[in-house]
């Protein structure tokens, strides 16, 4: 019988080497994780920066409240035992940097939905897309059939940069400095898999924004942050950025902090560059919860932080891809599919021309206007992002792009084309009207899969909805953010929310019920302008009533032009407290047993079953992944001697040695590259010479099988040869390993290339 035709052989043509390589890699990581020869937590991290999560079971509900325990079954190769990864189907995050998305990938994305998921793709406030319910024995294919389409998942989590989000409006906004598009793709780029981003010890998350006063890019609850602004330099105008460092929200929400001015934009790749090298050299390591680049900043203070970041930029070697995006010729503006046509309303019916006023938007380029199709809870189905391919090849031939508040959207459709475009996303049951107002309501993942979850965000965010469609008529109420968050983690970003909602527990007669704490005072405009603080706790039964009477009474008691964060200050939090007691109180369970079950769970809610958040992954340094790397280009060396590739199998044999060499070398020489001569010099001067390497296991005799392997790696080799190159290989990687234990408990951060930098206590 014929073997199966794999996707690997199926896209070969069709995916990029680079992509097709990194696949590869992950593919022999599962493997040899299968094997036990890679530790579970070195293991978790790899998976992790693919993009790979476990996620939650316990309440059983899909992201549209359907039942999905049947698909919660342990995935078919890999059973119970020591080497288990999973007990169940995980999650597949997939980074799209600025959200965009061409319709091909969409489709591909909603293809791999229905195969490999629940039918479901959820948009993240990261400008993500996460498929639920997936194998990890599906993720080397599914990445396959991703990278084909040109999609890496690269980074998508741990401790990393993450996906560089941007306002979905660049290139169309009136009110924008400049397009900031081509400059967050370069940066994006630049840093994906760079040397100085992969030894962090938490996440680092960066934003653009092309003004000051929207919301659409949320700069200050970022790591980086860059708001677009021209300045005359030398009598022309020059386009660059303000730089803002160590936003964060979580459970300790930090501003960001003012680090320049404005920088010109060829100085922005360098830049960043040096503020990672920054957080990577003295941004805490064993505390966990306070290892984000906001505490560094704080810790540091802006001025010392400022000091280190310019010392760094002054020690970088210089690198032709700082300004390549710019010298190189910009993409070519976007031709749209028919020519503008400017209208003022829709004539079709009462829905159409609500729809118009409160999902369209006027771009710069007259008679064009931008679409936002509103994702009830960031969700699409396969069935419907197929539609919405359809609608893009139909109407535009732009980009989707996906929005930090899950939506999406169509950029560059004429308004001739805009009640054709309503009548088909009718036809989709994505017509509903209200992008970004009141009954928009972000959430979080929350108890529906993720495993911090303490209440659910989501069922309390569908159950709003509703709710608050009866004021949907309210001028002013329409405006408003409600923002829901399962747990401390913040990932609903309710601190910047008009009505923030933070998932809690509390204890009642010795039984556990789901609350909500009440948040104000935030604001999303200005770049999130303002952080809000909790005012109360409310049982999450009583939510969607407390919800409802603060929208009411703003509507009813606002002064002219005033926000909710003024009418709040007026009013004073103590009357807003007095709201949240009068609907705080909790029946007993005899009485009332409804309040003890969450929103979409029947089941007697808890919080036993919680279990350890993946969103970053634990710490595994840099020189444990490097030595992992070599470990698995040992094997693949092994793998082509026993294929008979003789000459593959020498070629990684040396490659191995080279990567465990430039592991350790690099704690000492920073900047060090990647050929082998430069590689070998550096190894020898810092670990050979020195003597750092030698110990009785007989490192030094183990140095020269790296230093005879260089000599001779041009040299053809038959097949005792590279067998013997295997064998030393592995020899010196096992040295390797022996000098980081030696050395892992007193090493400090990598000394900087240009002398010790004052630092304040």
């Amino acid at each position: 019988m014929p073997a199966r035709t794999t996707w690997k052989e199926i896209l070969a043509d069709r995916v990029a080497p680079e992509l097709s390589r990194e696949i590869d890699v992950f593919e022999t990581q599962l493997e040899l994780r299968r094997q036990g020869r890679i530790e579970e937590k070195l293991f978790a991290e790899t998976r992790l920066r693919r993009g790979v999560y476990g996620q939650r079971y316990d309440n059983g509900q899909r992201h549209d409240g359907h039942d999905v325990r049947h698909l919660a079954l342990p995935s078919g190769s890999l059973t119970k035992g020591p080497n288990t990864l999973w007990d169940a189907p995980g999650m597949q995050r997939i980074k799209l940097p600025l959200g965009r998305v061409t319709p091909d990938q969409l489709a591909a994305m909603a293809d791999l939905a229905q195969e490999y998921s629940d039918g479901i793709l959820h948009v993240t406030t990261r400008q993500d897309i996460q498929l639920h319910f997936v194998h990890i024995d599906d993720t080397p294919d599914l990445m396959r059939r991703l990278a084909a389409v040109g999609i890496t998942t690269r980074e998508a989590c741990g401790n990393s940069v993450r996906n560089v989000t941007a306002c979905p409006r660049a290139g169309t906004c009136s009110g924008e400095a400049f397009d900031t598009t081509p400059s967050a793709l370069a940066l994006a780029k630049f840093l994906l898999g760079h040397d100085d981003t992969q030894d962090f010890g938490r996440k680092f998350k960066i934003a653009f924004s092309g003004c000051r006063h929207e919301a659409c890019a949320l700069v200050n609850i970022h790591d980086l942050g860059l708001i677009a602004e021209q300045r005359e330099v030398d009598g022309r105008l020059v386009n660059g950025f303000a730089v803002f460092v160590g936003g964060g929200l979580g459970s300790v929400p930090q501003q960001a902090k003012i680090l320049y001015d404005w920088i010109p934009e060829a100085e922005l790749l360098p830049l960043a560059q040096a503020i990672a090298r920054v957080f990577a050299r003295h941004g805490e390591r064993e505390n966990r919860a306070r290892a984000r680049l906001k505490f560094l900043v704080k810790k540091q203070g802006i001025d010392a932080f400022r000091d280190l970041v310019s010392a760094e930029r002054r020690a970088l070697r210089p690198d032709s891809r700082w300004t390549a995006h710019l010298e190189a010729p910009r993409d070519e503006p976007v031709r749209p599919r028919r020519p503008g046509h400017c209208v003022s309303g829709l004539d079709s019916s009462k829905a159409a021309r609500r729809w118009f006023n409160a999902n369209v938007r006027a771009q710069k380029q007259q008679g064009h206007y931008l679409v936002t199709v509103l994702l009830p809870l960031g969700d699409m189905s396969a069935q419907q992002a197929r539609g919405l391919v359809d609608c893009a090849r139909r109407f535009t031939n732009d980009d989707l792009l996906l929005t930090v508040d899950q939506n999406l959207v169509f950029r560059w459709v004429s308004g001739s084309d805009l009640e054709a475009l309503h009548g088909a996303l009718v036809r989709l049951g994505l017509g509903e009207v209200g992008a970004g107002s009141l009954t928009d309501v972000t959430a979080c993942p929350g108890t529906d899969t993720c495993k911090l979850g303490i209440s659910s965000s989501r069922g309390l965010a569908r159950q709003l909805r509703k709710q608050l469609a009866s004021v949907a008529d309210g001028k002013e109420s329409q405006s408003l953010k409600v923002k829901c968050s399962g747990c401390f983690n913040a990932c609903g970003q309710h601190h910047v929310a008009d009505i923030g909602l933070l998932g809690v527990s509390r204890n009642v007669s010795g039984r556990r019920v789901p609350h909500f704490q009440l948040v104000v005072g935030g604001q999303t405009a200005d770049n999130a302008g303002s952080y809000g603080l909790a005012i109360g706790a409310v049982p999450s039964k009583r939510v969607p009533e407390l919800v409802l009477r603060l929208t009411q009474r703003f509507e009813s008691e606002h002064q002219d032009g005033e926000t909710f964060r003024d009418f709040v200050d007026r009013i004073g939090k103590k009357e807003i407290r007095r709201m949240v007691e009068a609907v705080a109180e909790v029946p007993s369970y005899e009485s009332d047993p409804n309040y003890y079950s969450d929103w979409g769970d029947p089941r007697e809610y808890s919080i036993a079953d919680m279990g350890t958040g993946e969103c970053a992954g634990e710490v595994v340094s840099s020189i444990d992944m490097g030595l992992a790397a070599a470990e698995r280009e040992v094997f693949e060396a092994q793998l082509c001697l026993e294929q008979g590739d003789v000459i593959g199998a020498g070629r990684q044999a040396f490659a191995a040695m080279i990567t465990a060499a430039r592991t350790l070398a690099r704690q000492f020489d920073f900047d060090l590259g990647t050929s082998p001569d430069e590689v070998v010099s550096s190894f020898r001067r810092h670990l050979y010479d020195t003597r750092a390497f030698f110990d009785p296991f007989a490192g030094a005799k183990f140095a020269h099988y790296l230093f005879k392997a260089h000599r001779e790696s041009r040299s053809h080799a038959g097949y005792e040869e590279a067998h013997q190159l295997i064998e030393e290989a592995g020899l010196f990687l096992e040295a390797a390993h022996q000098y980081q234990s030696r050395h892992a408990a007193d090493r400090q951060p990598a000394p900087s290339n240009f002398g010790p930098v004052e630092t304040s206590p």
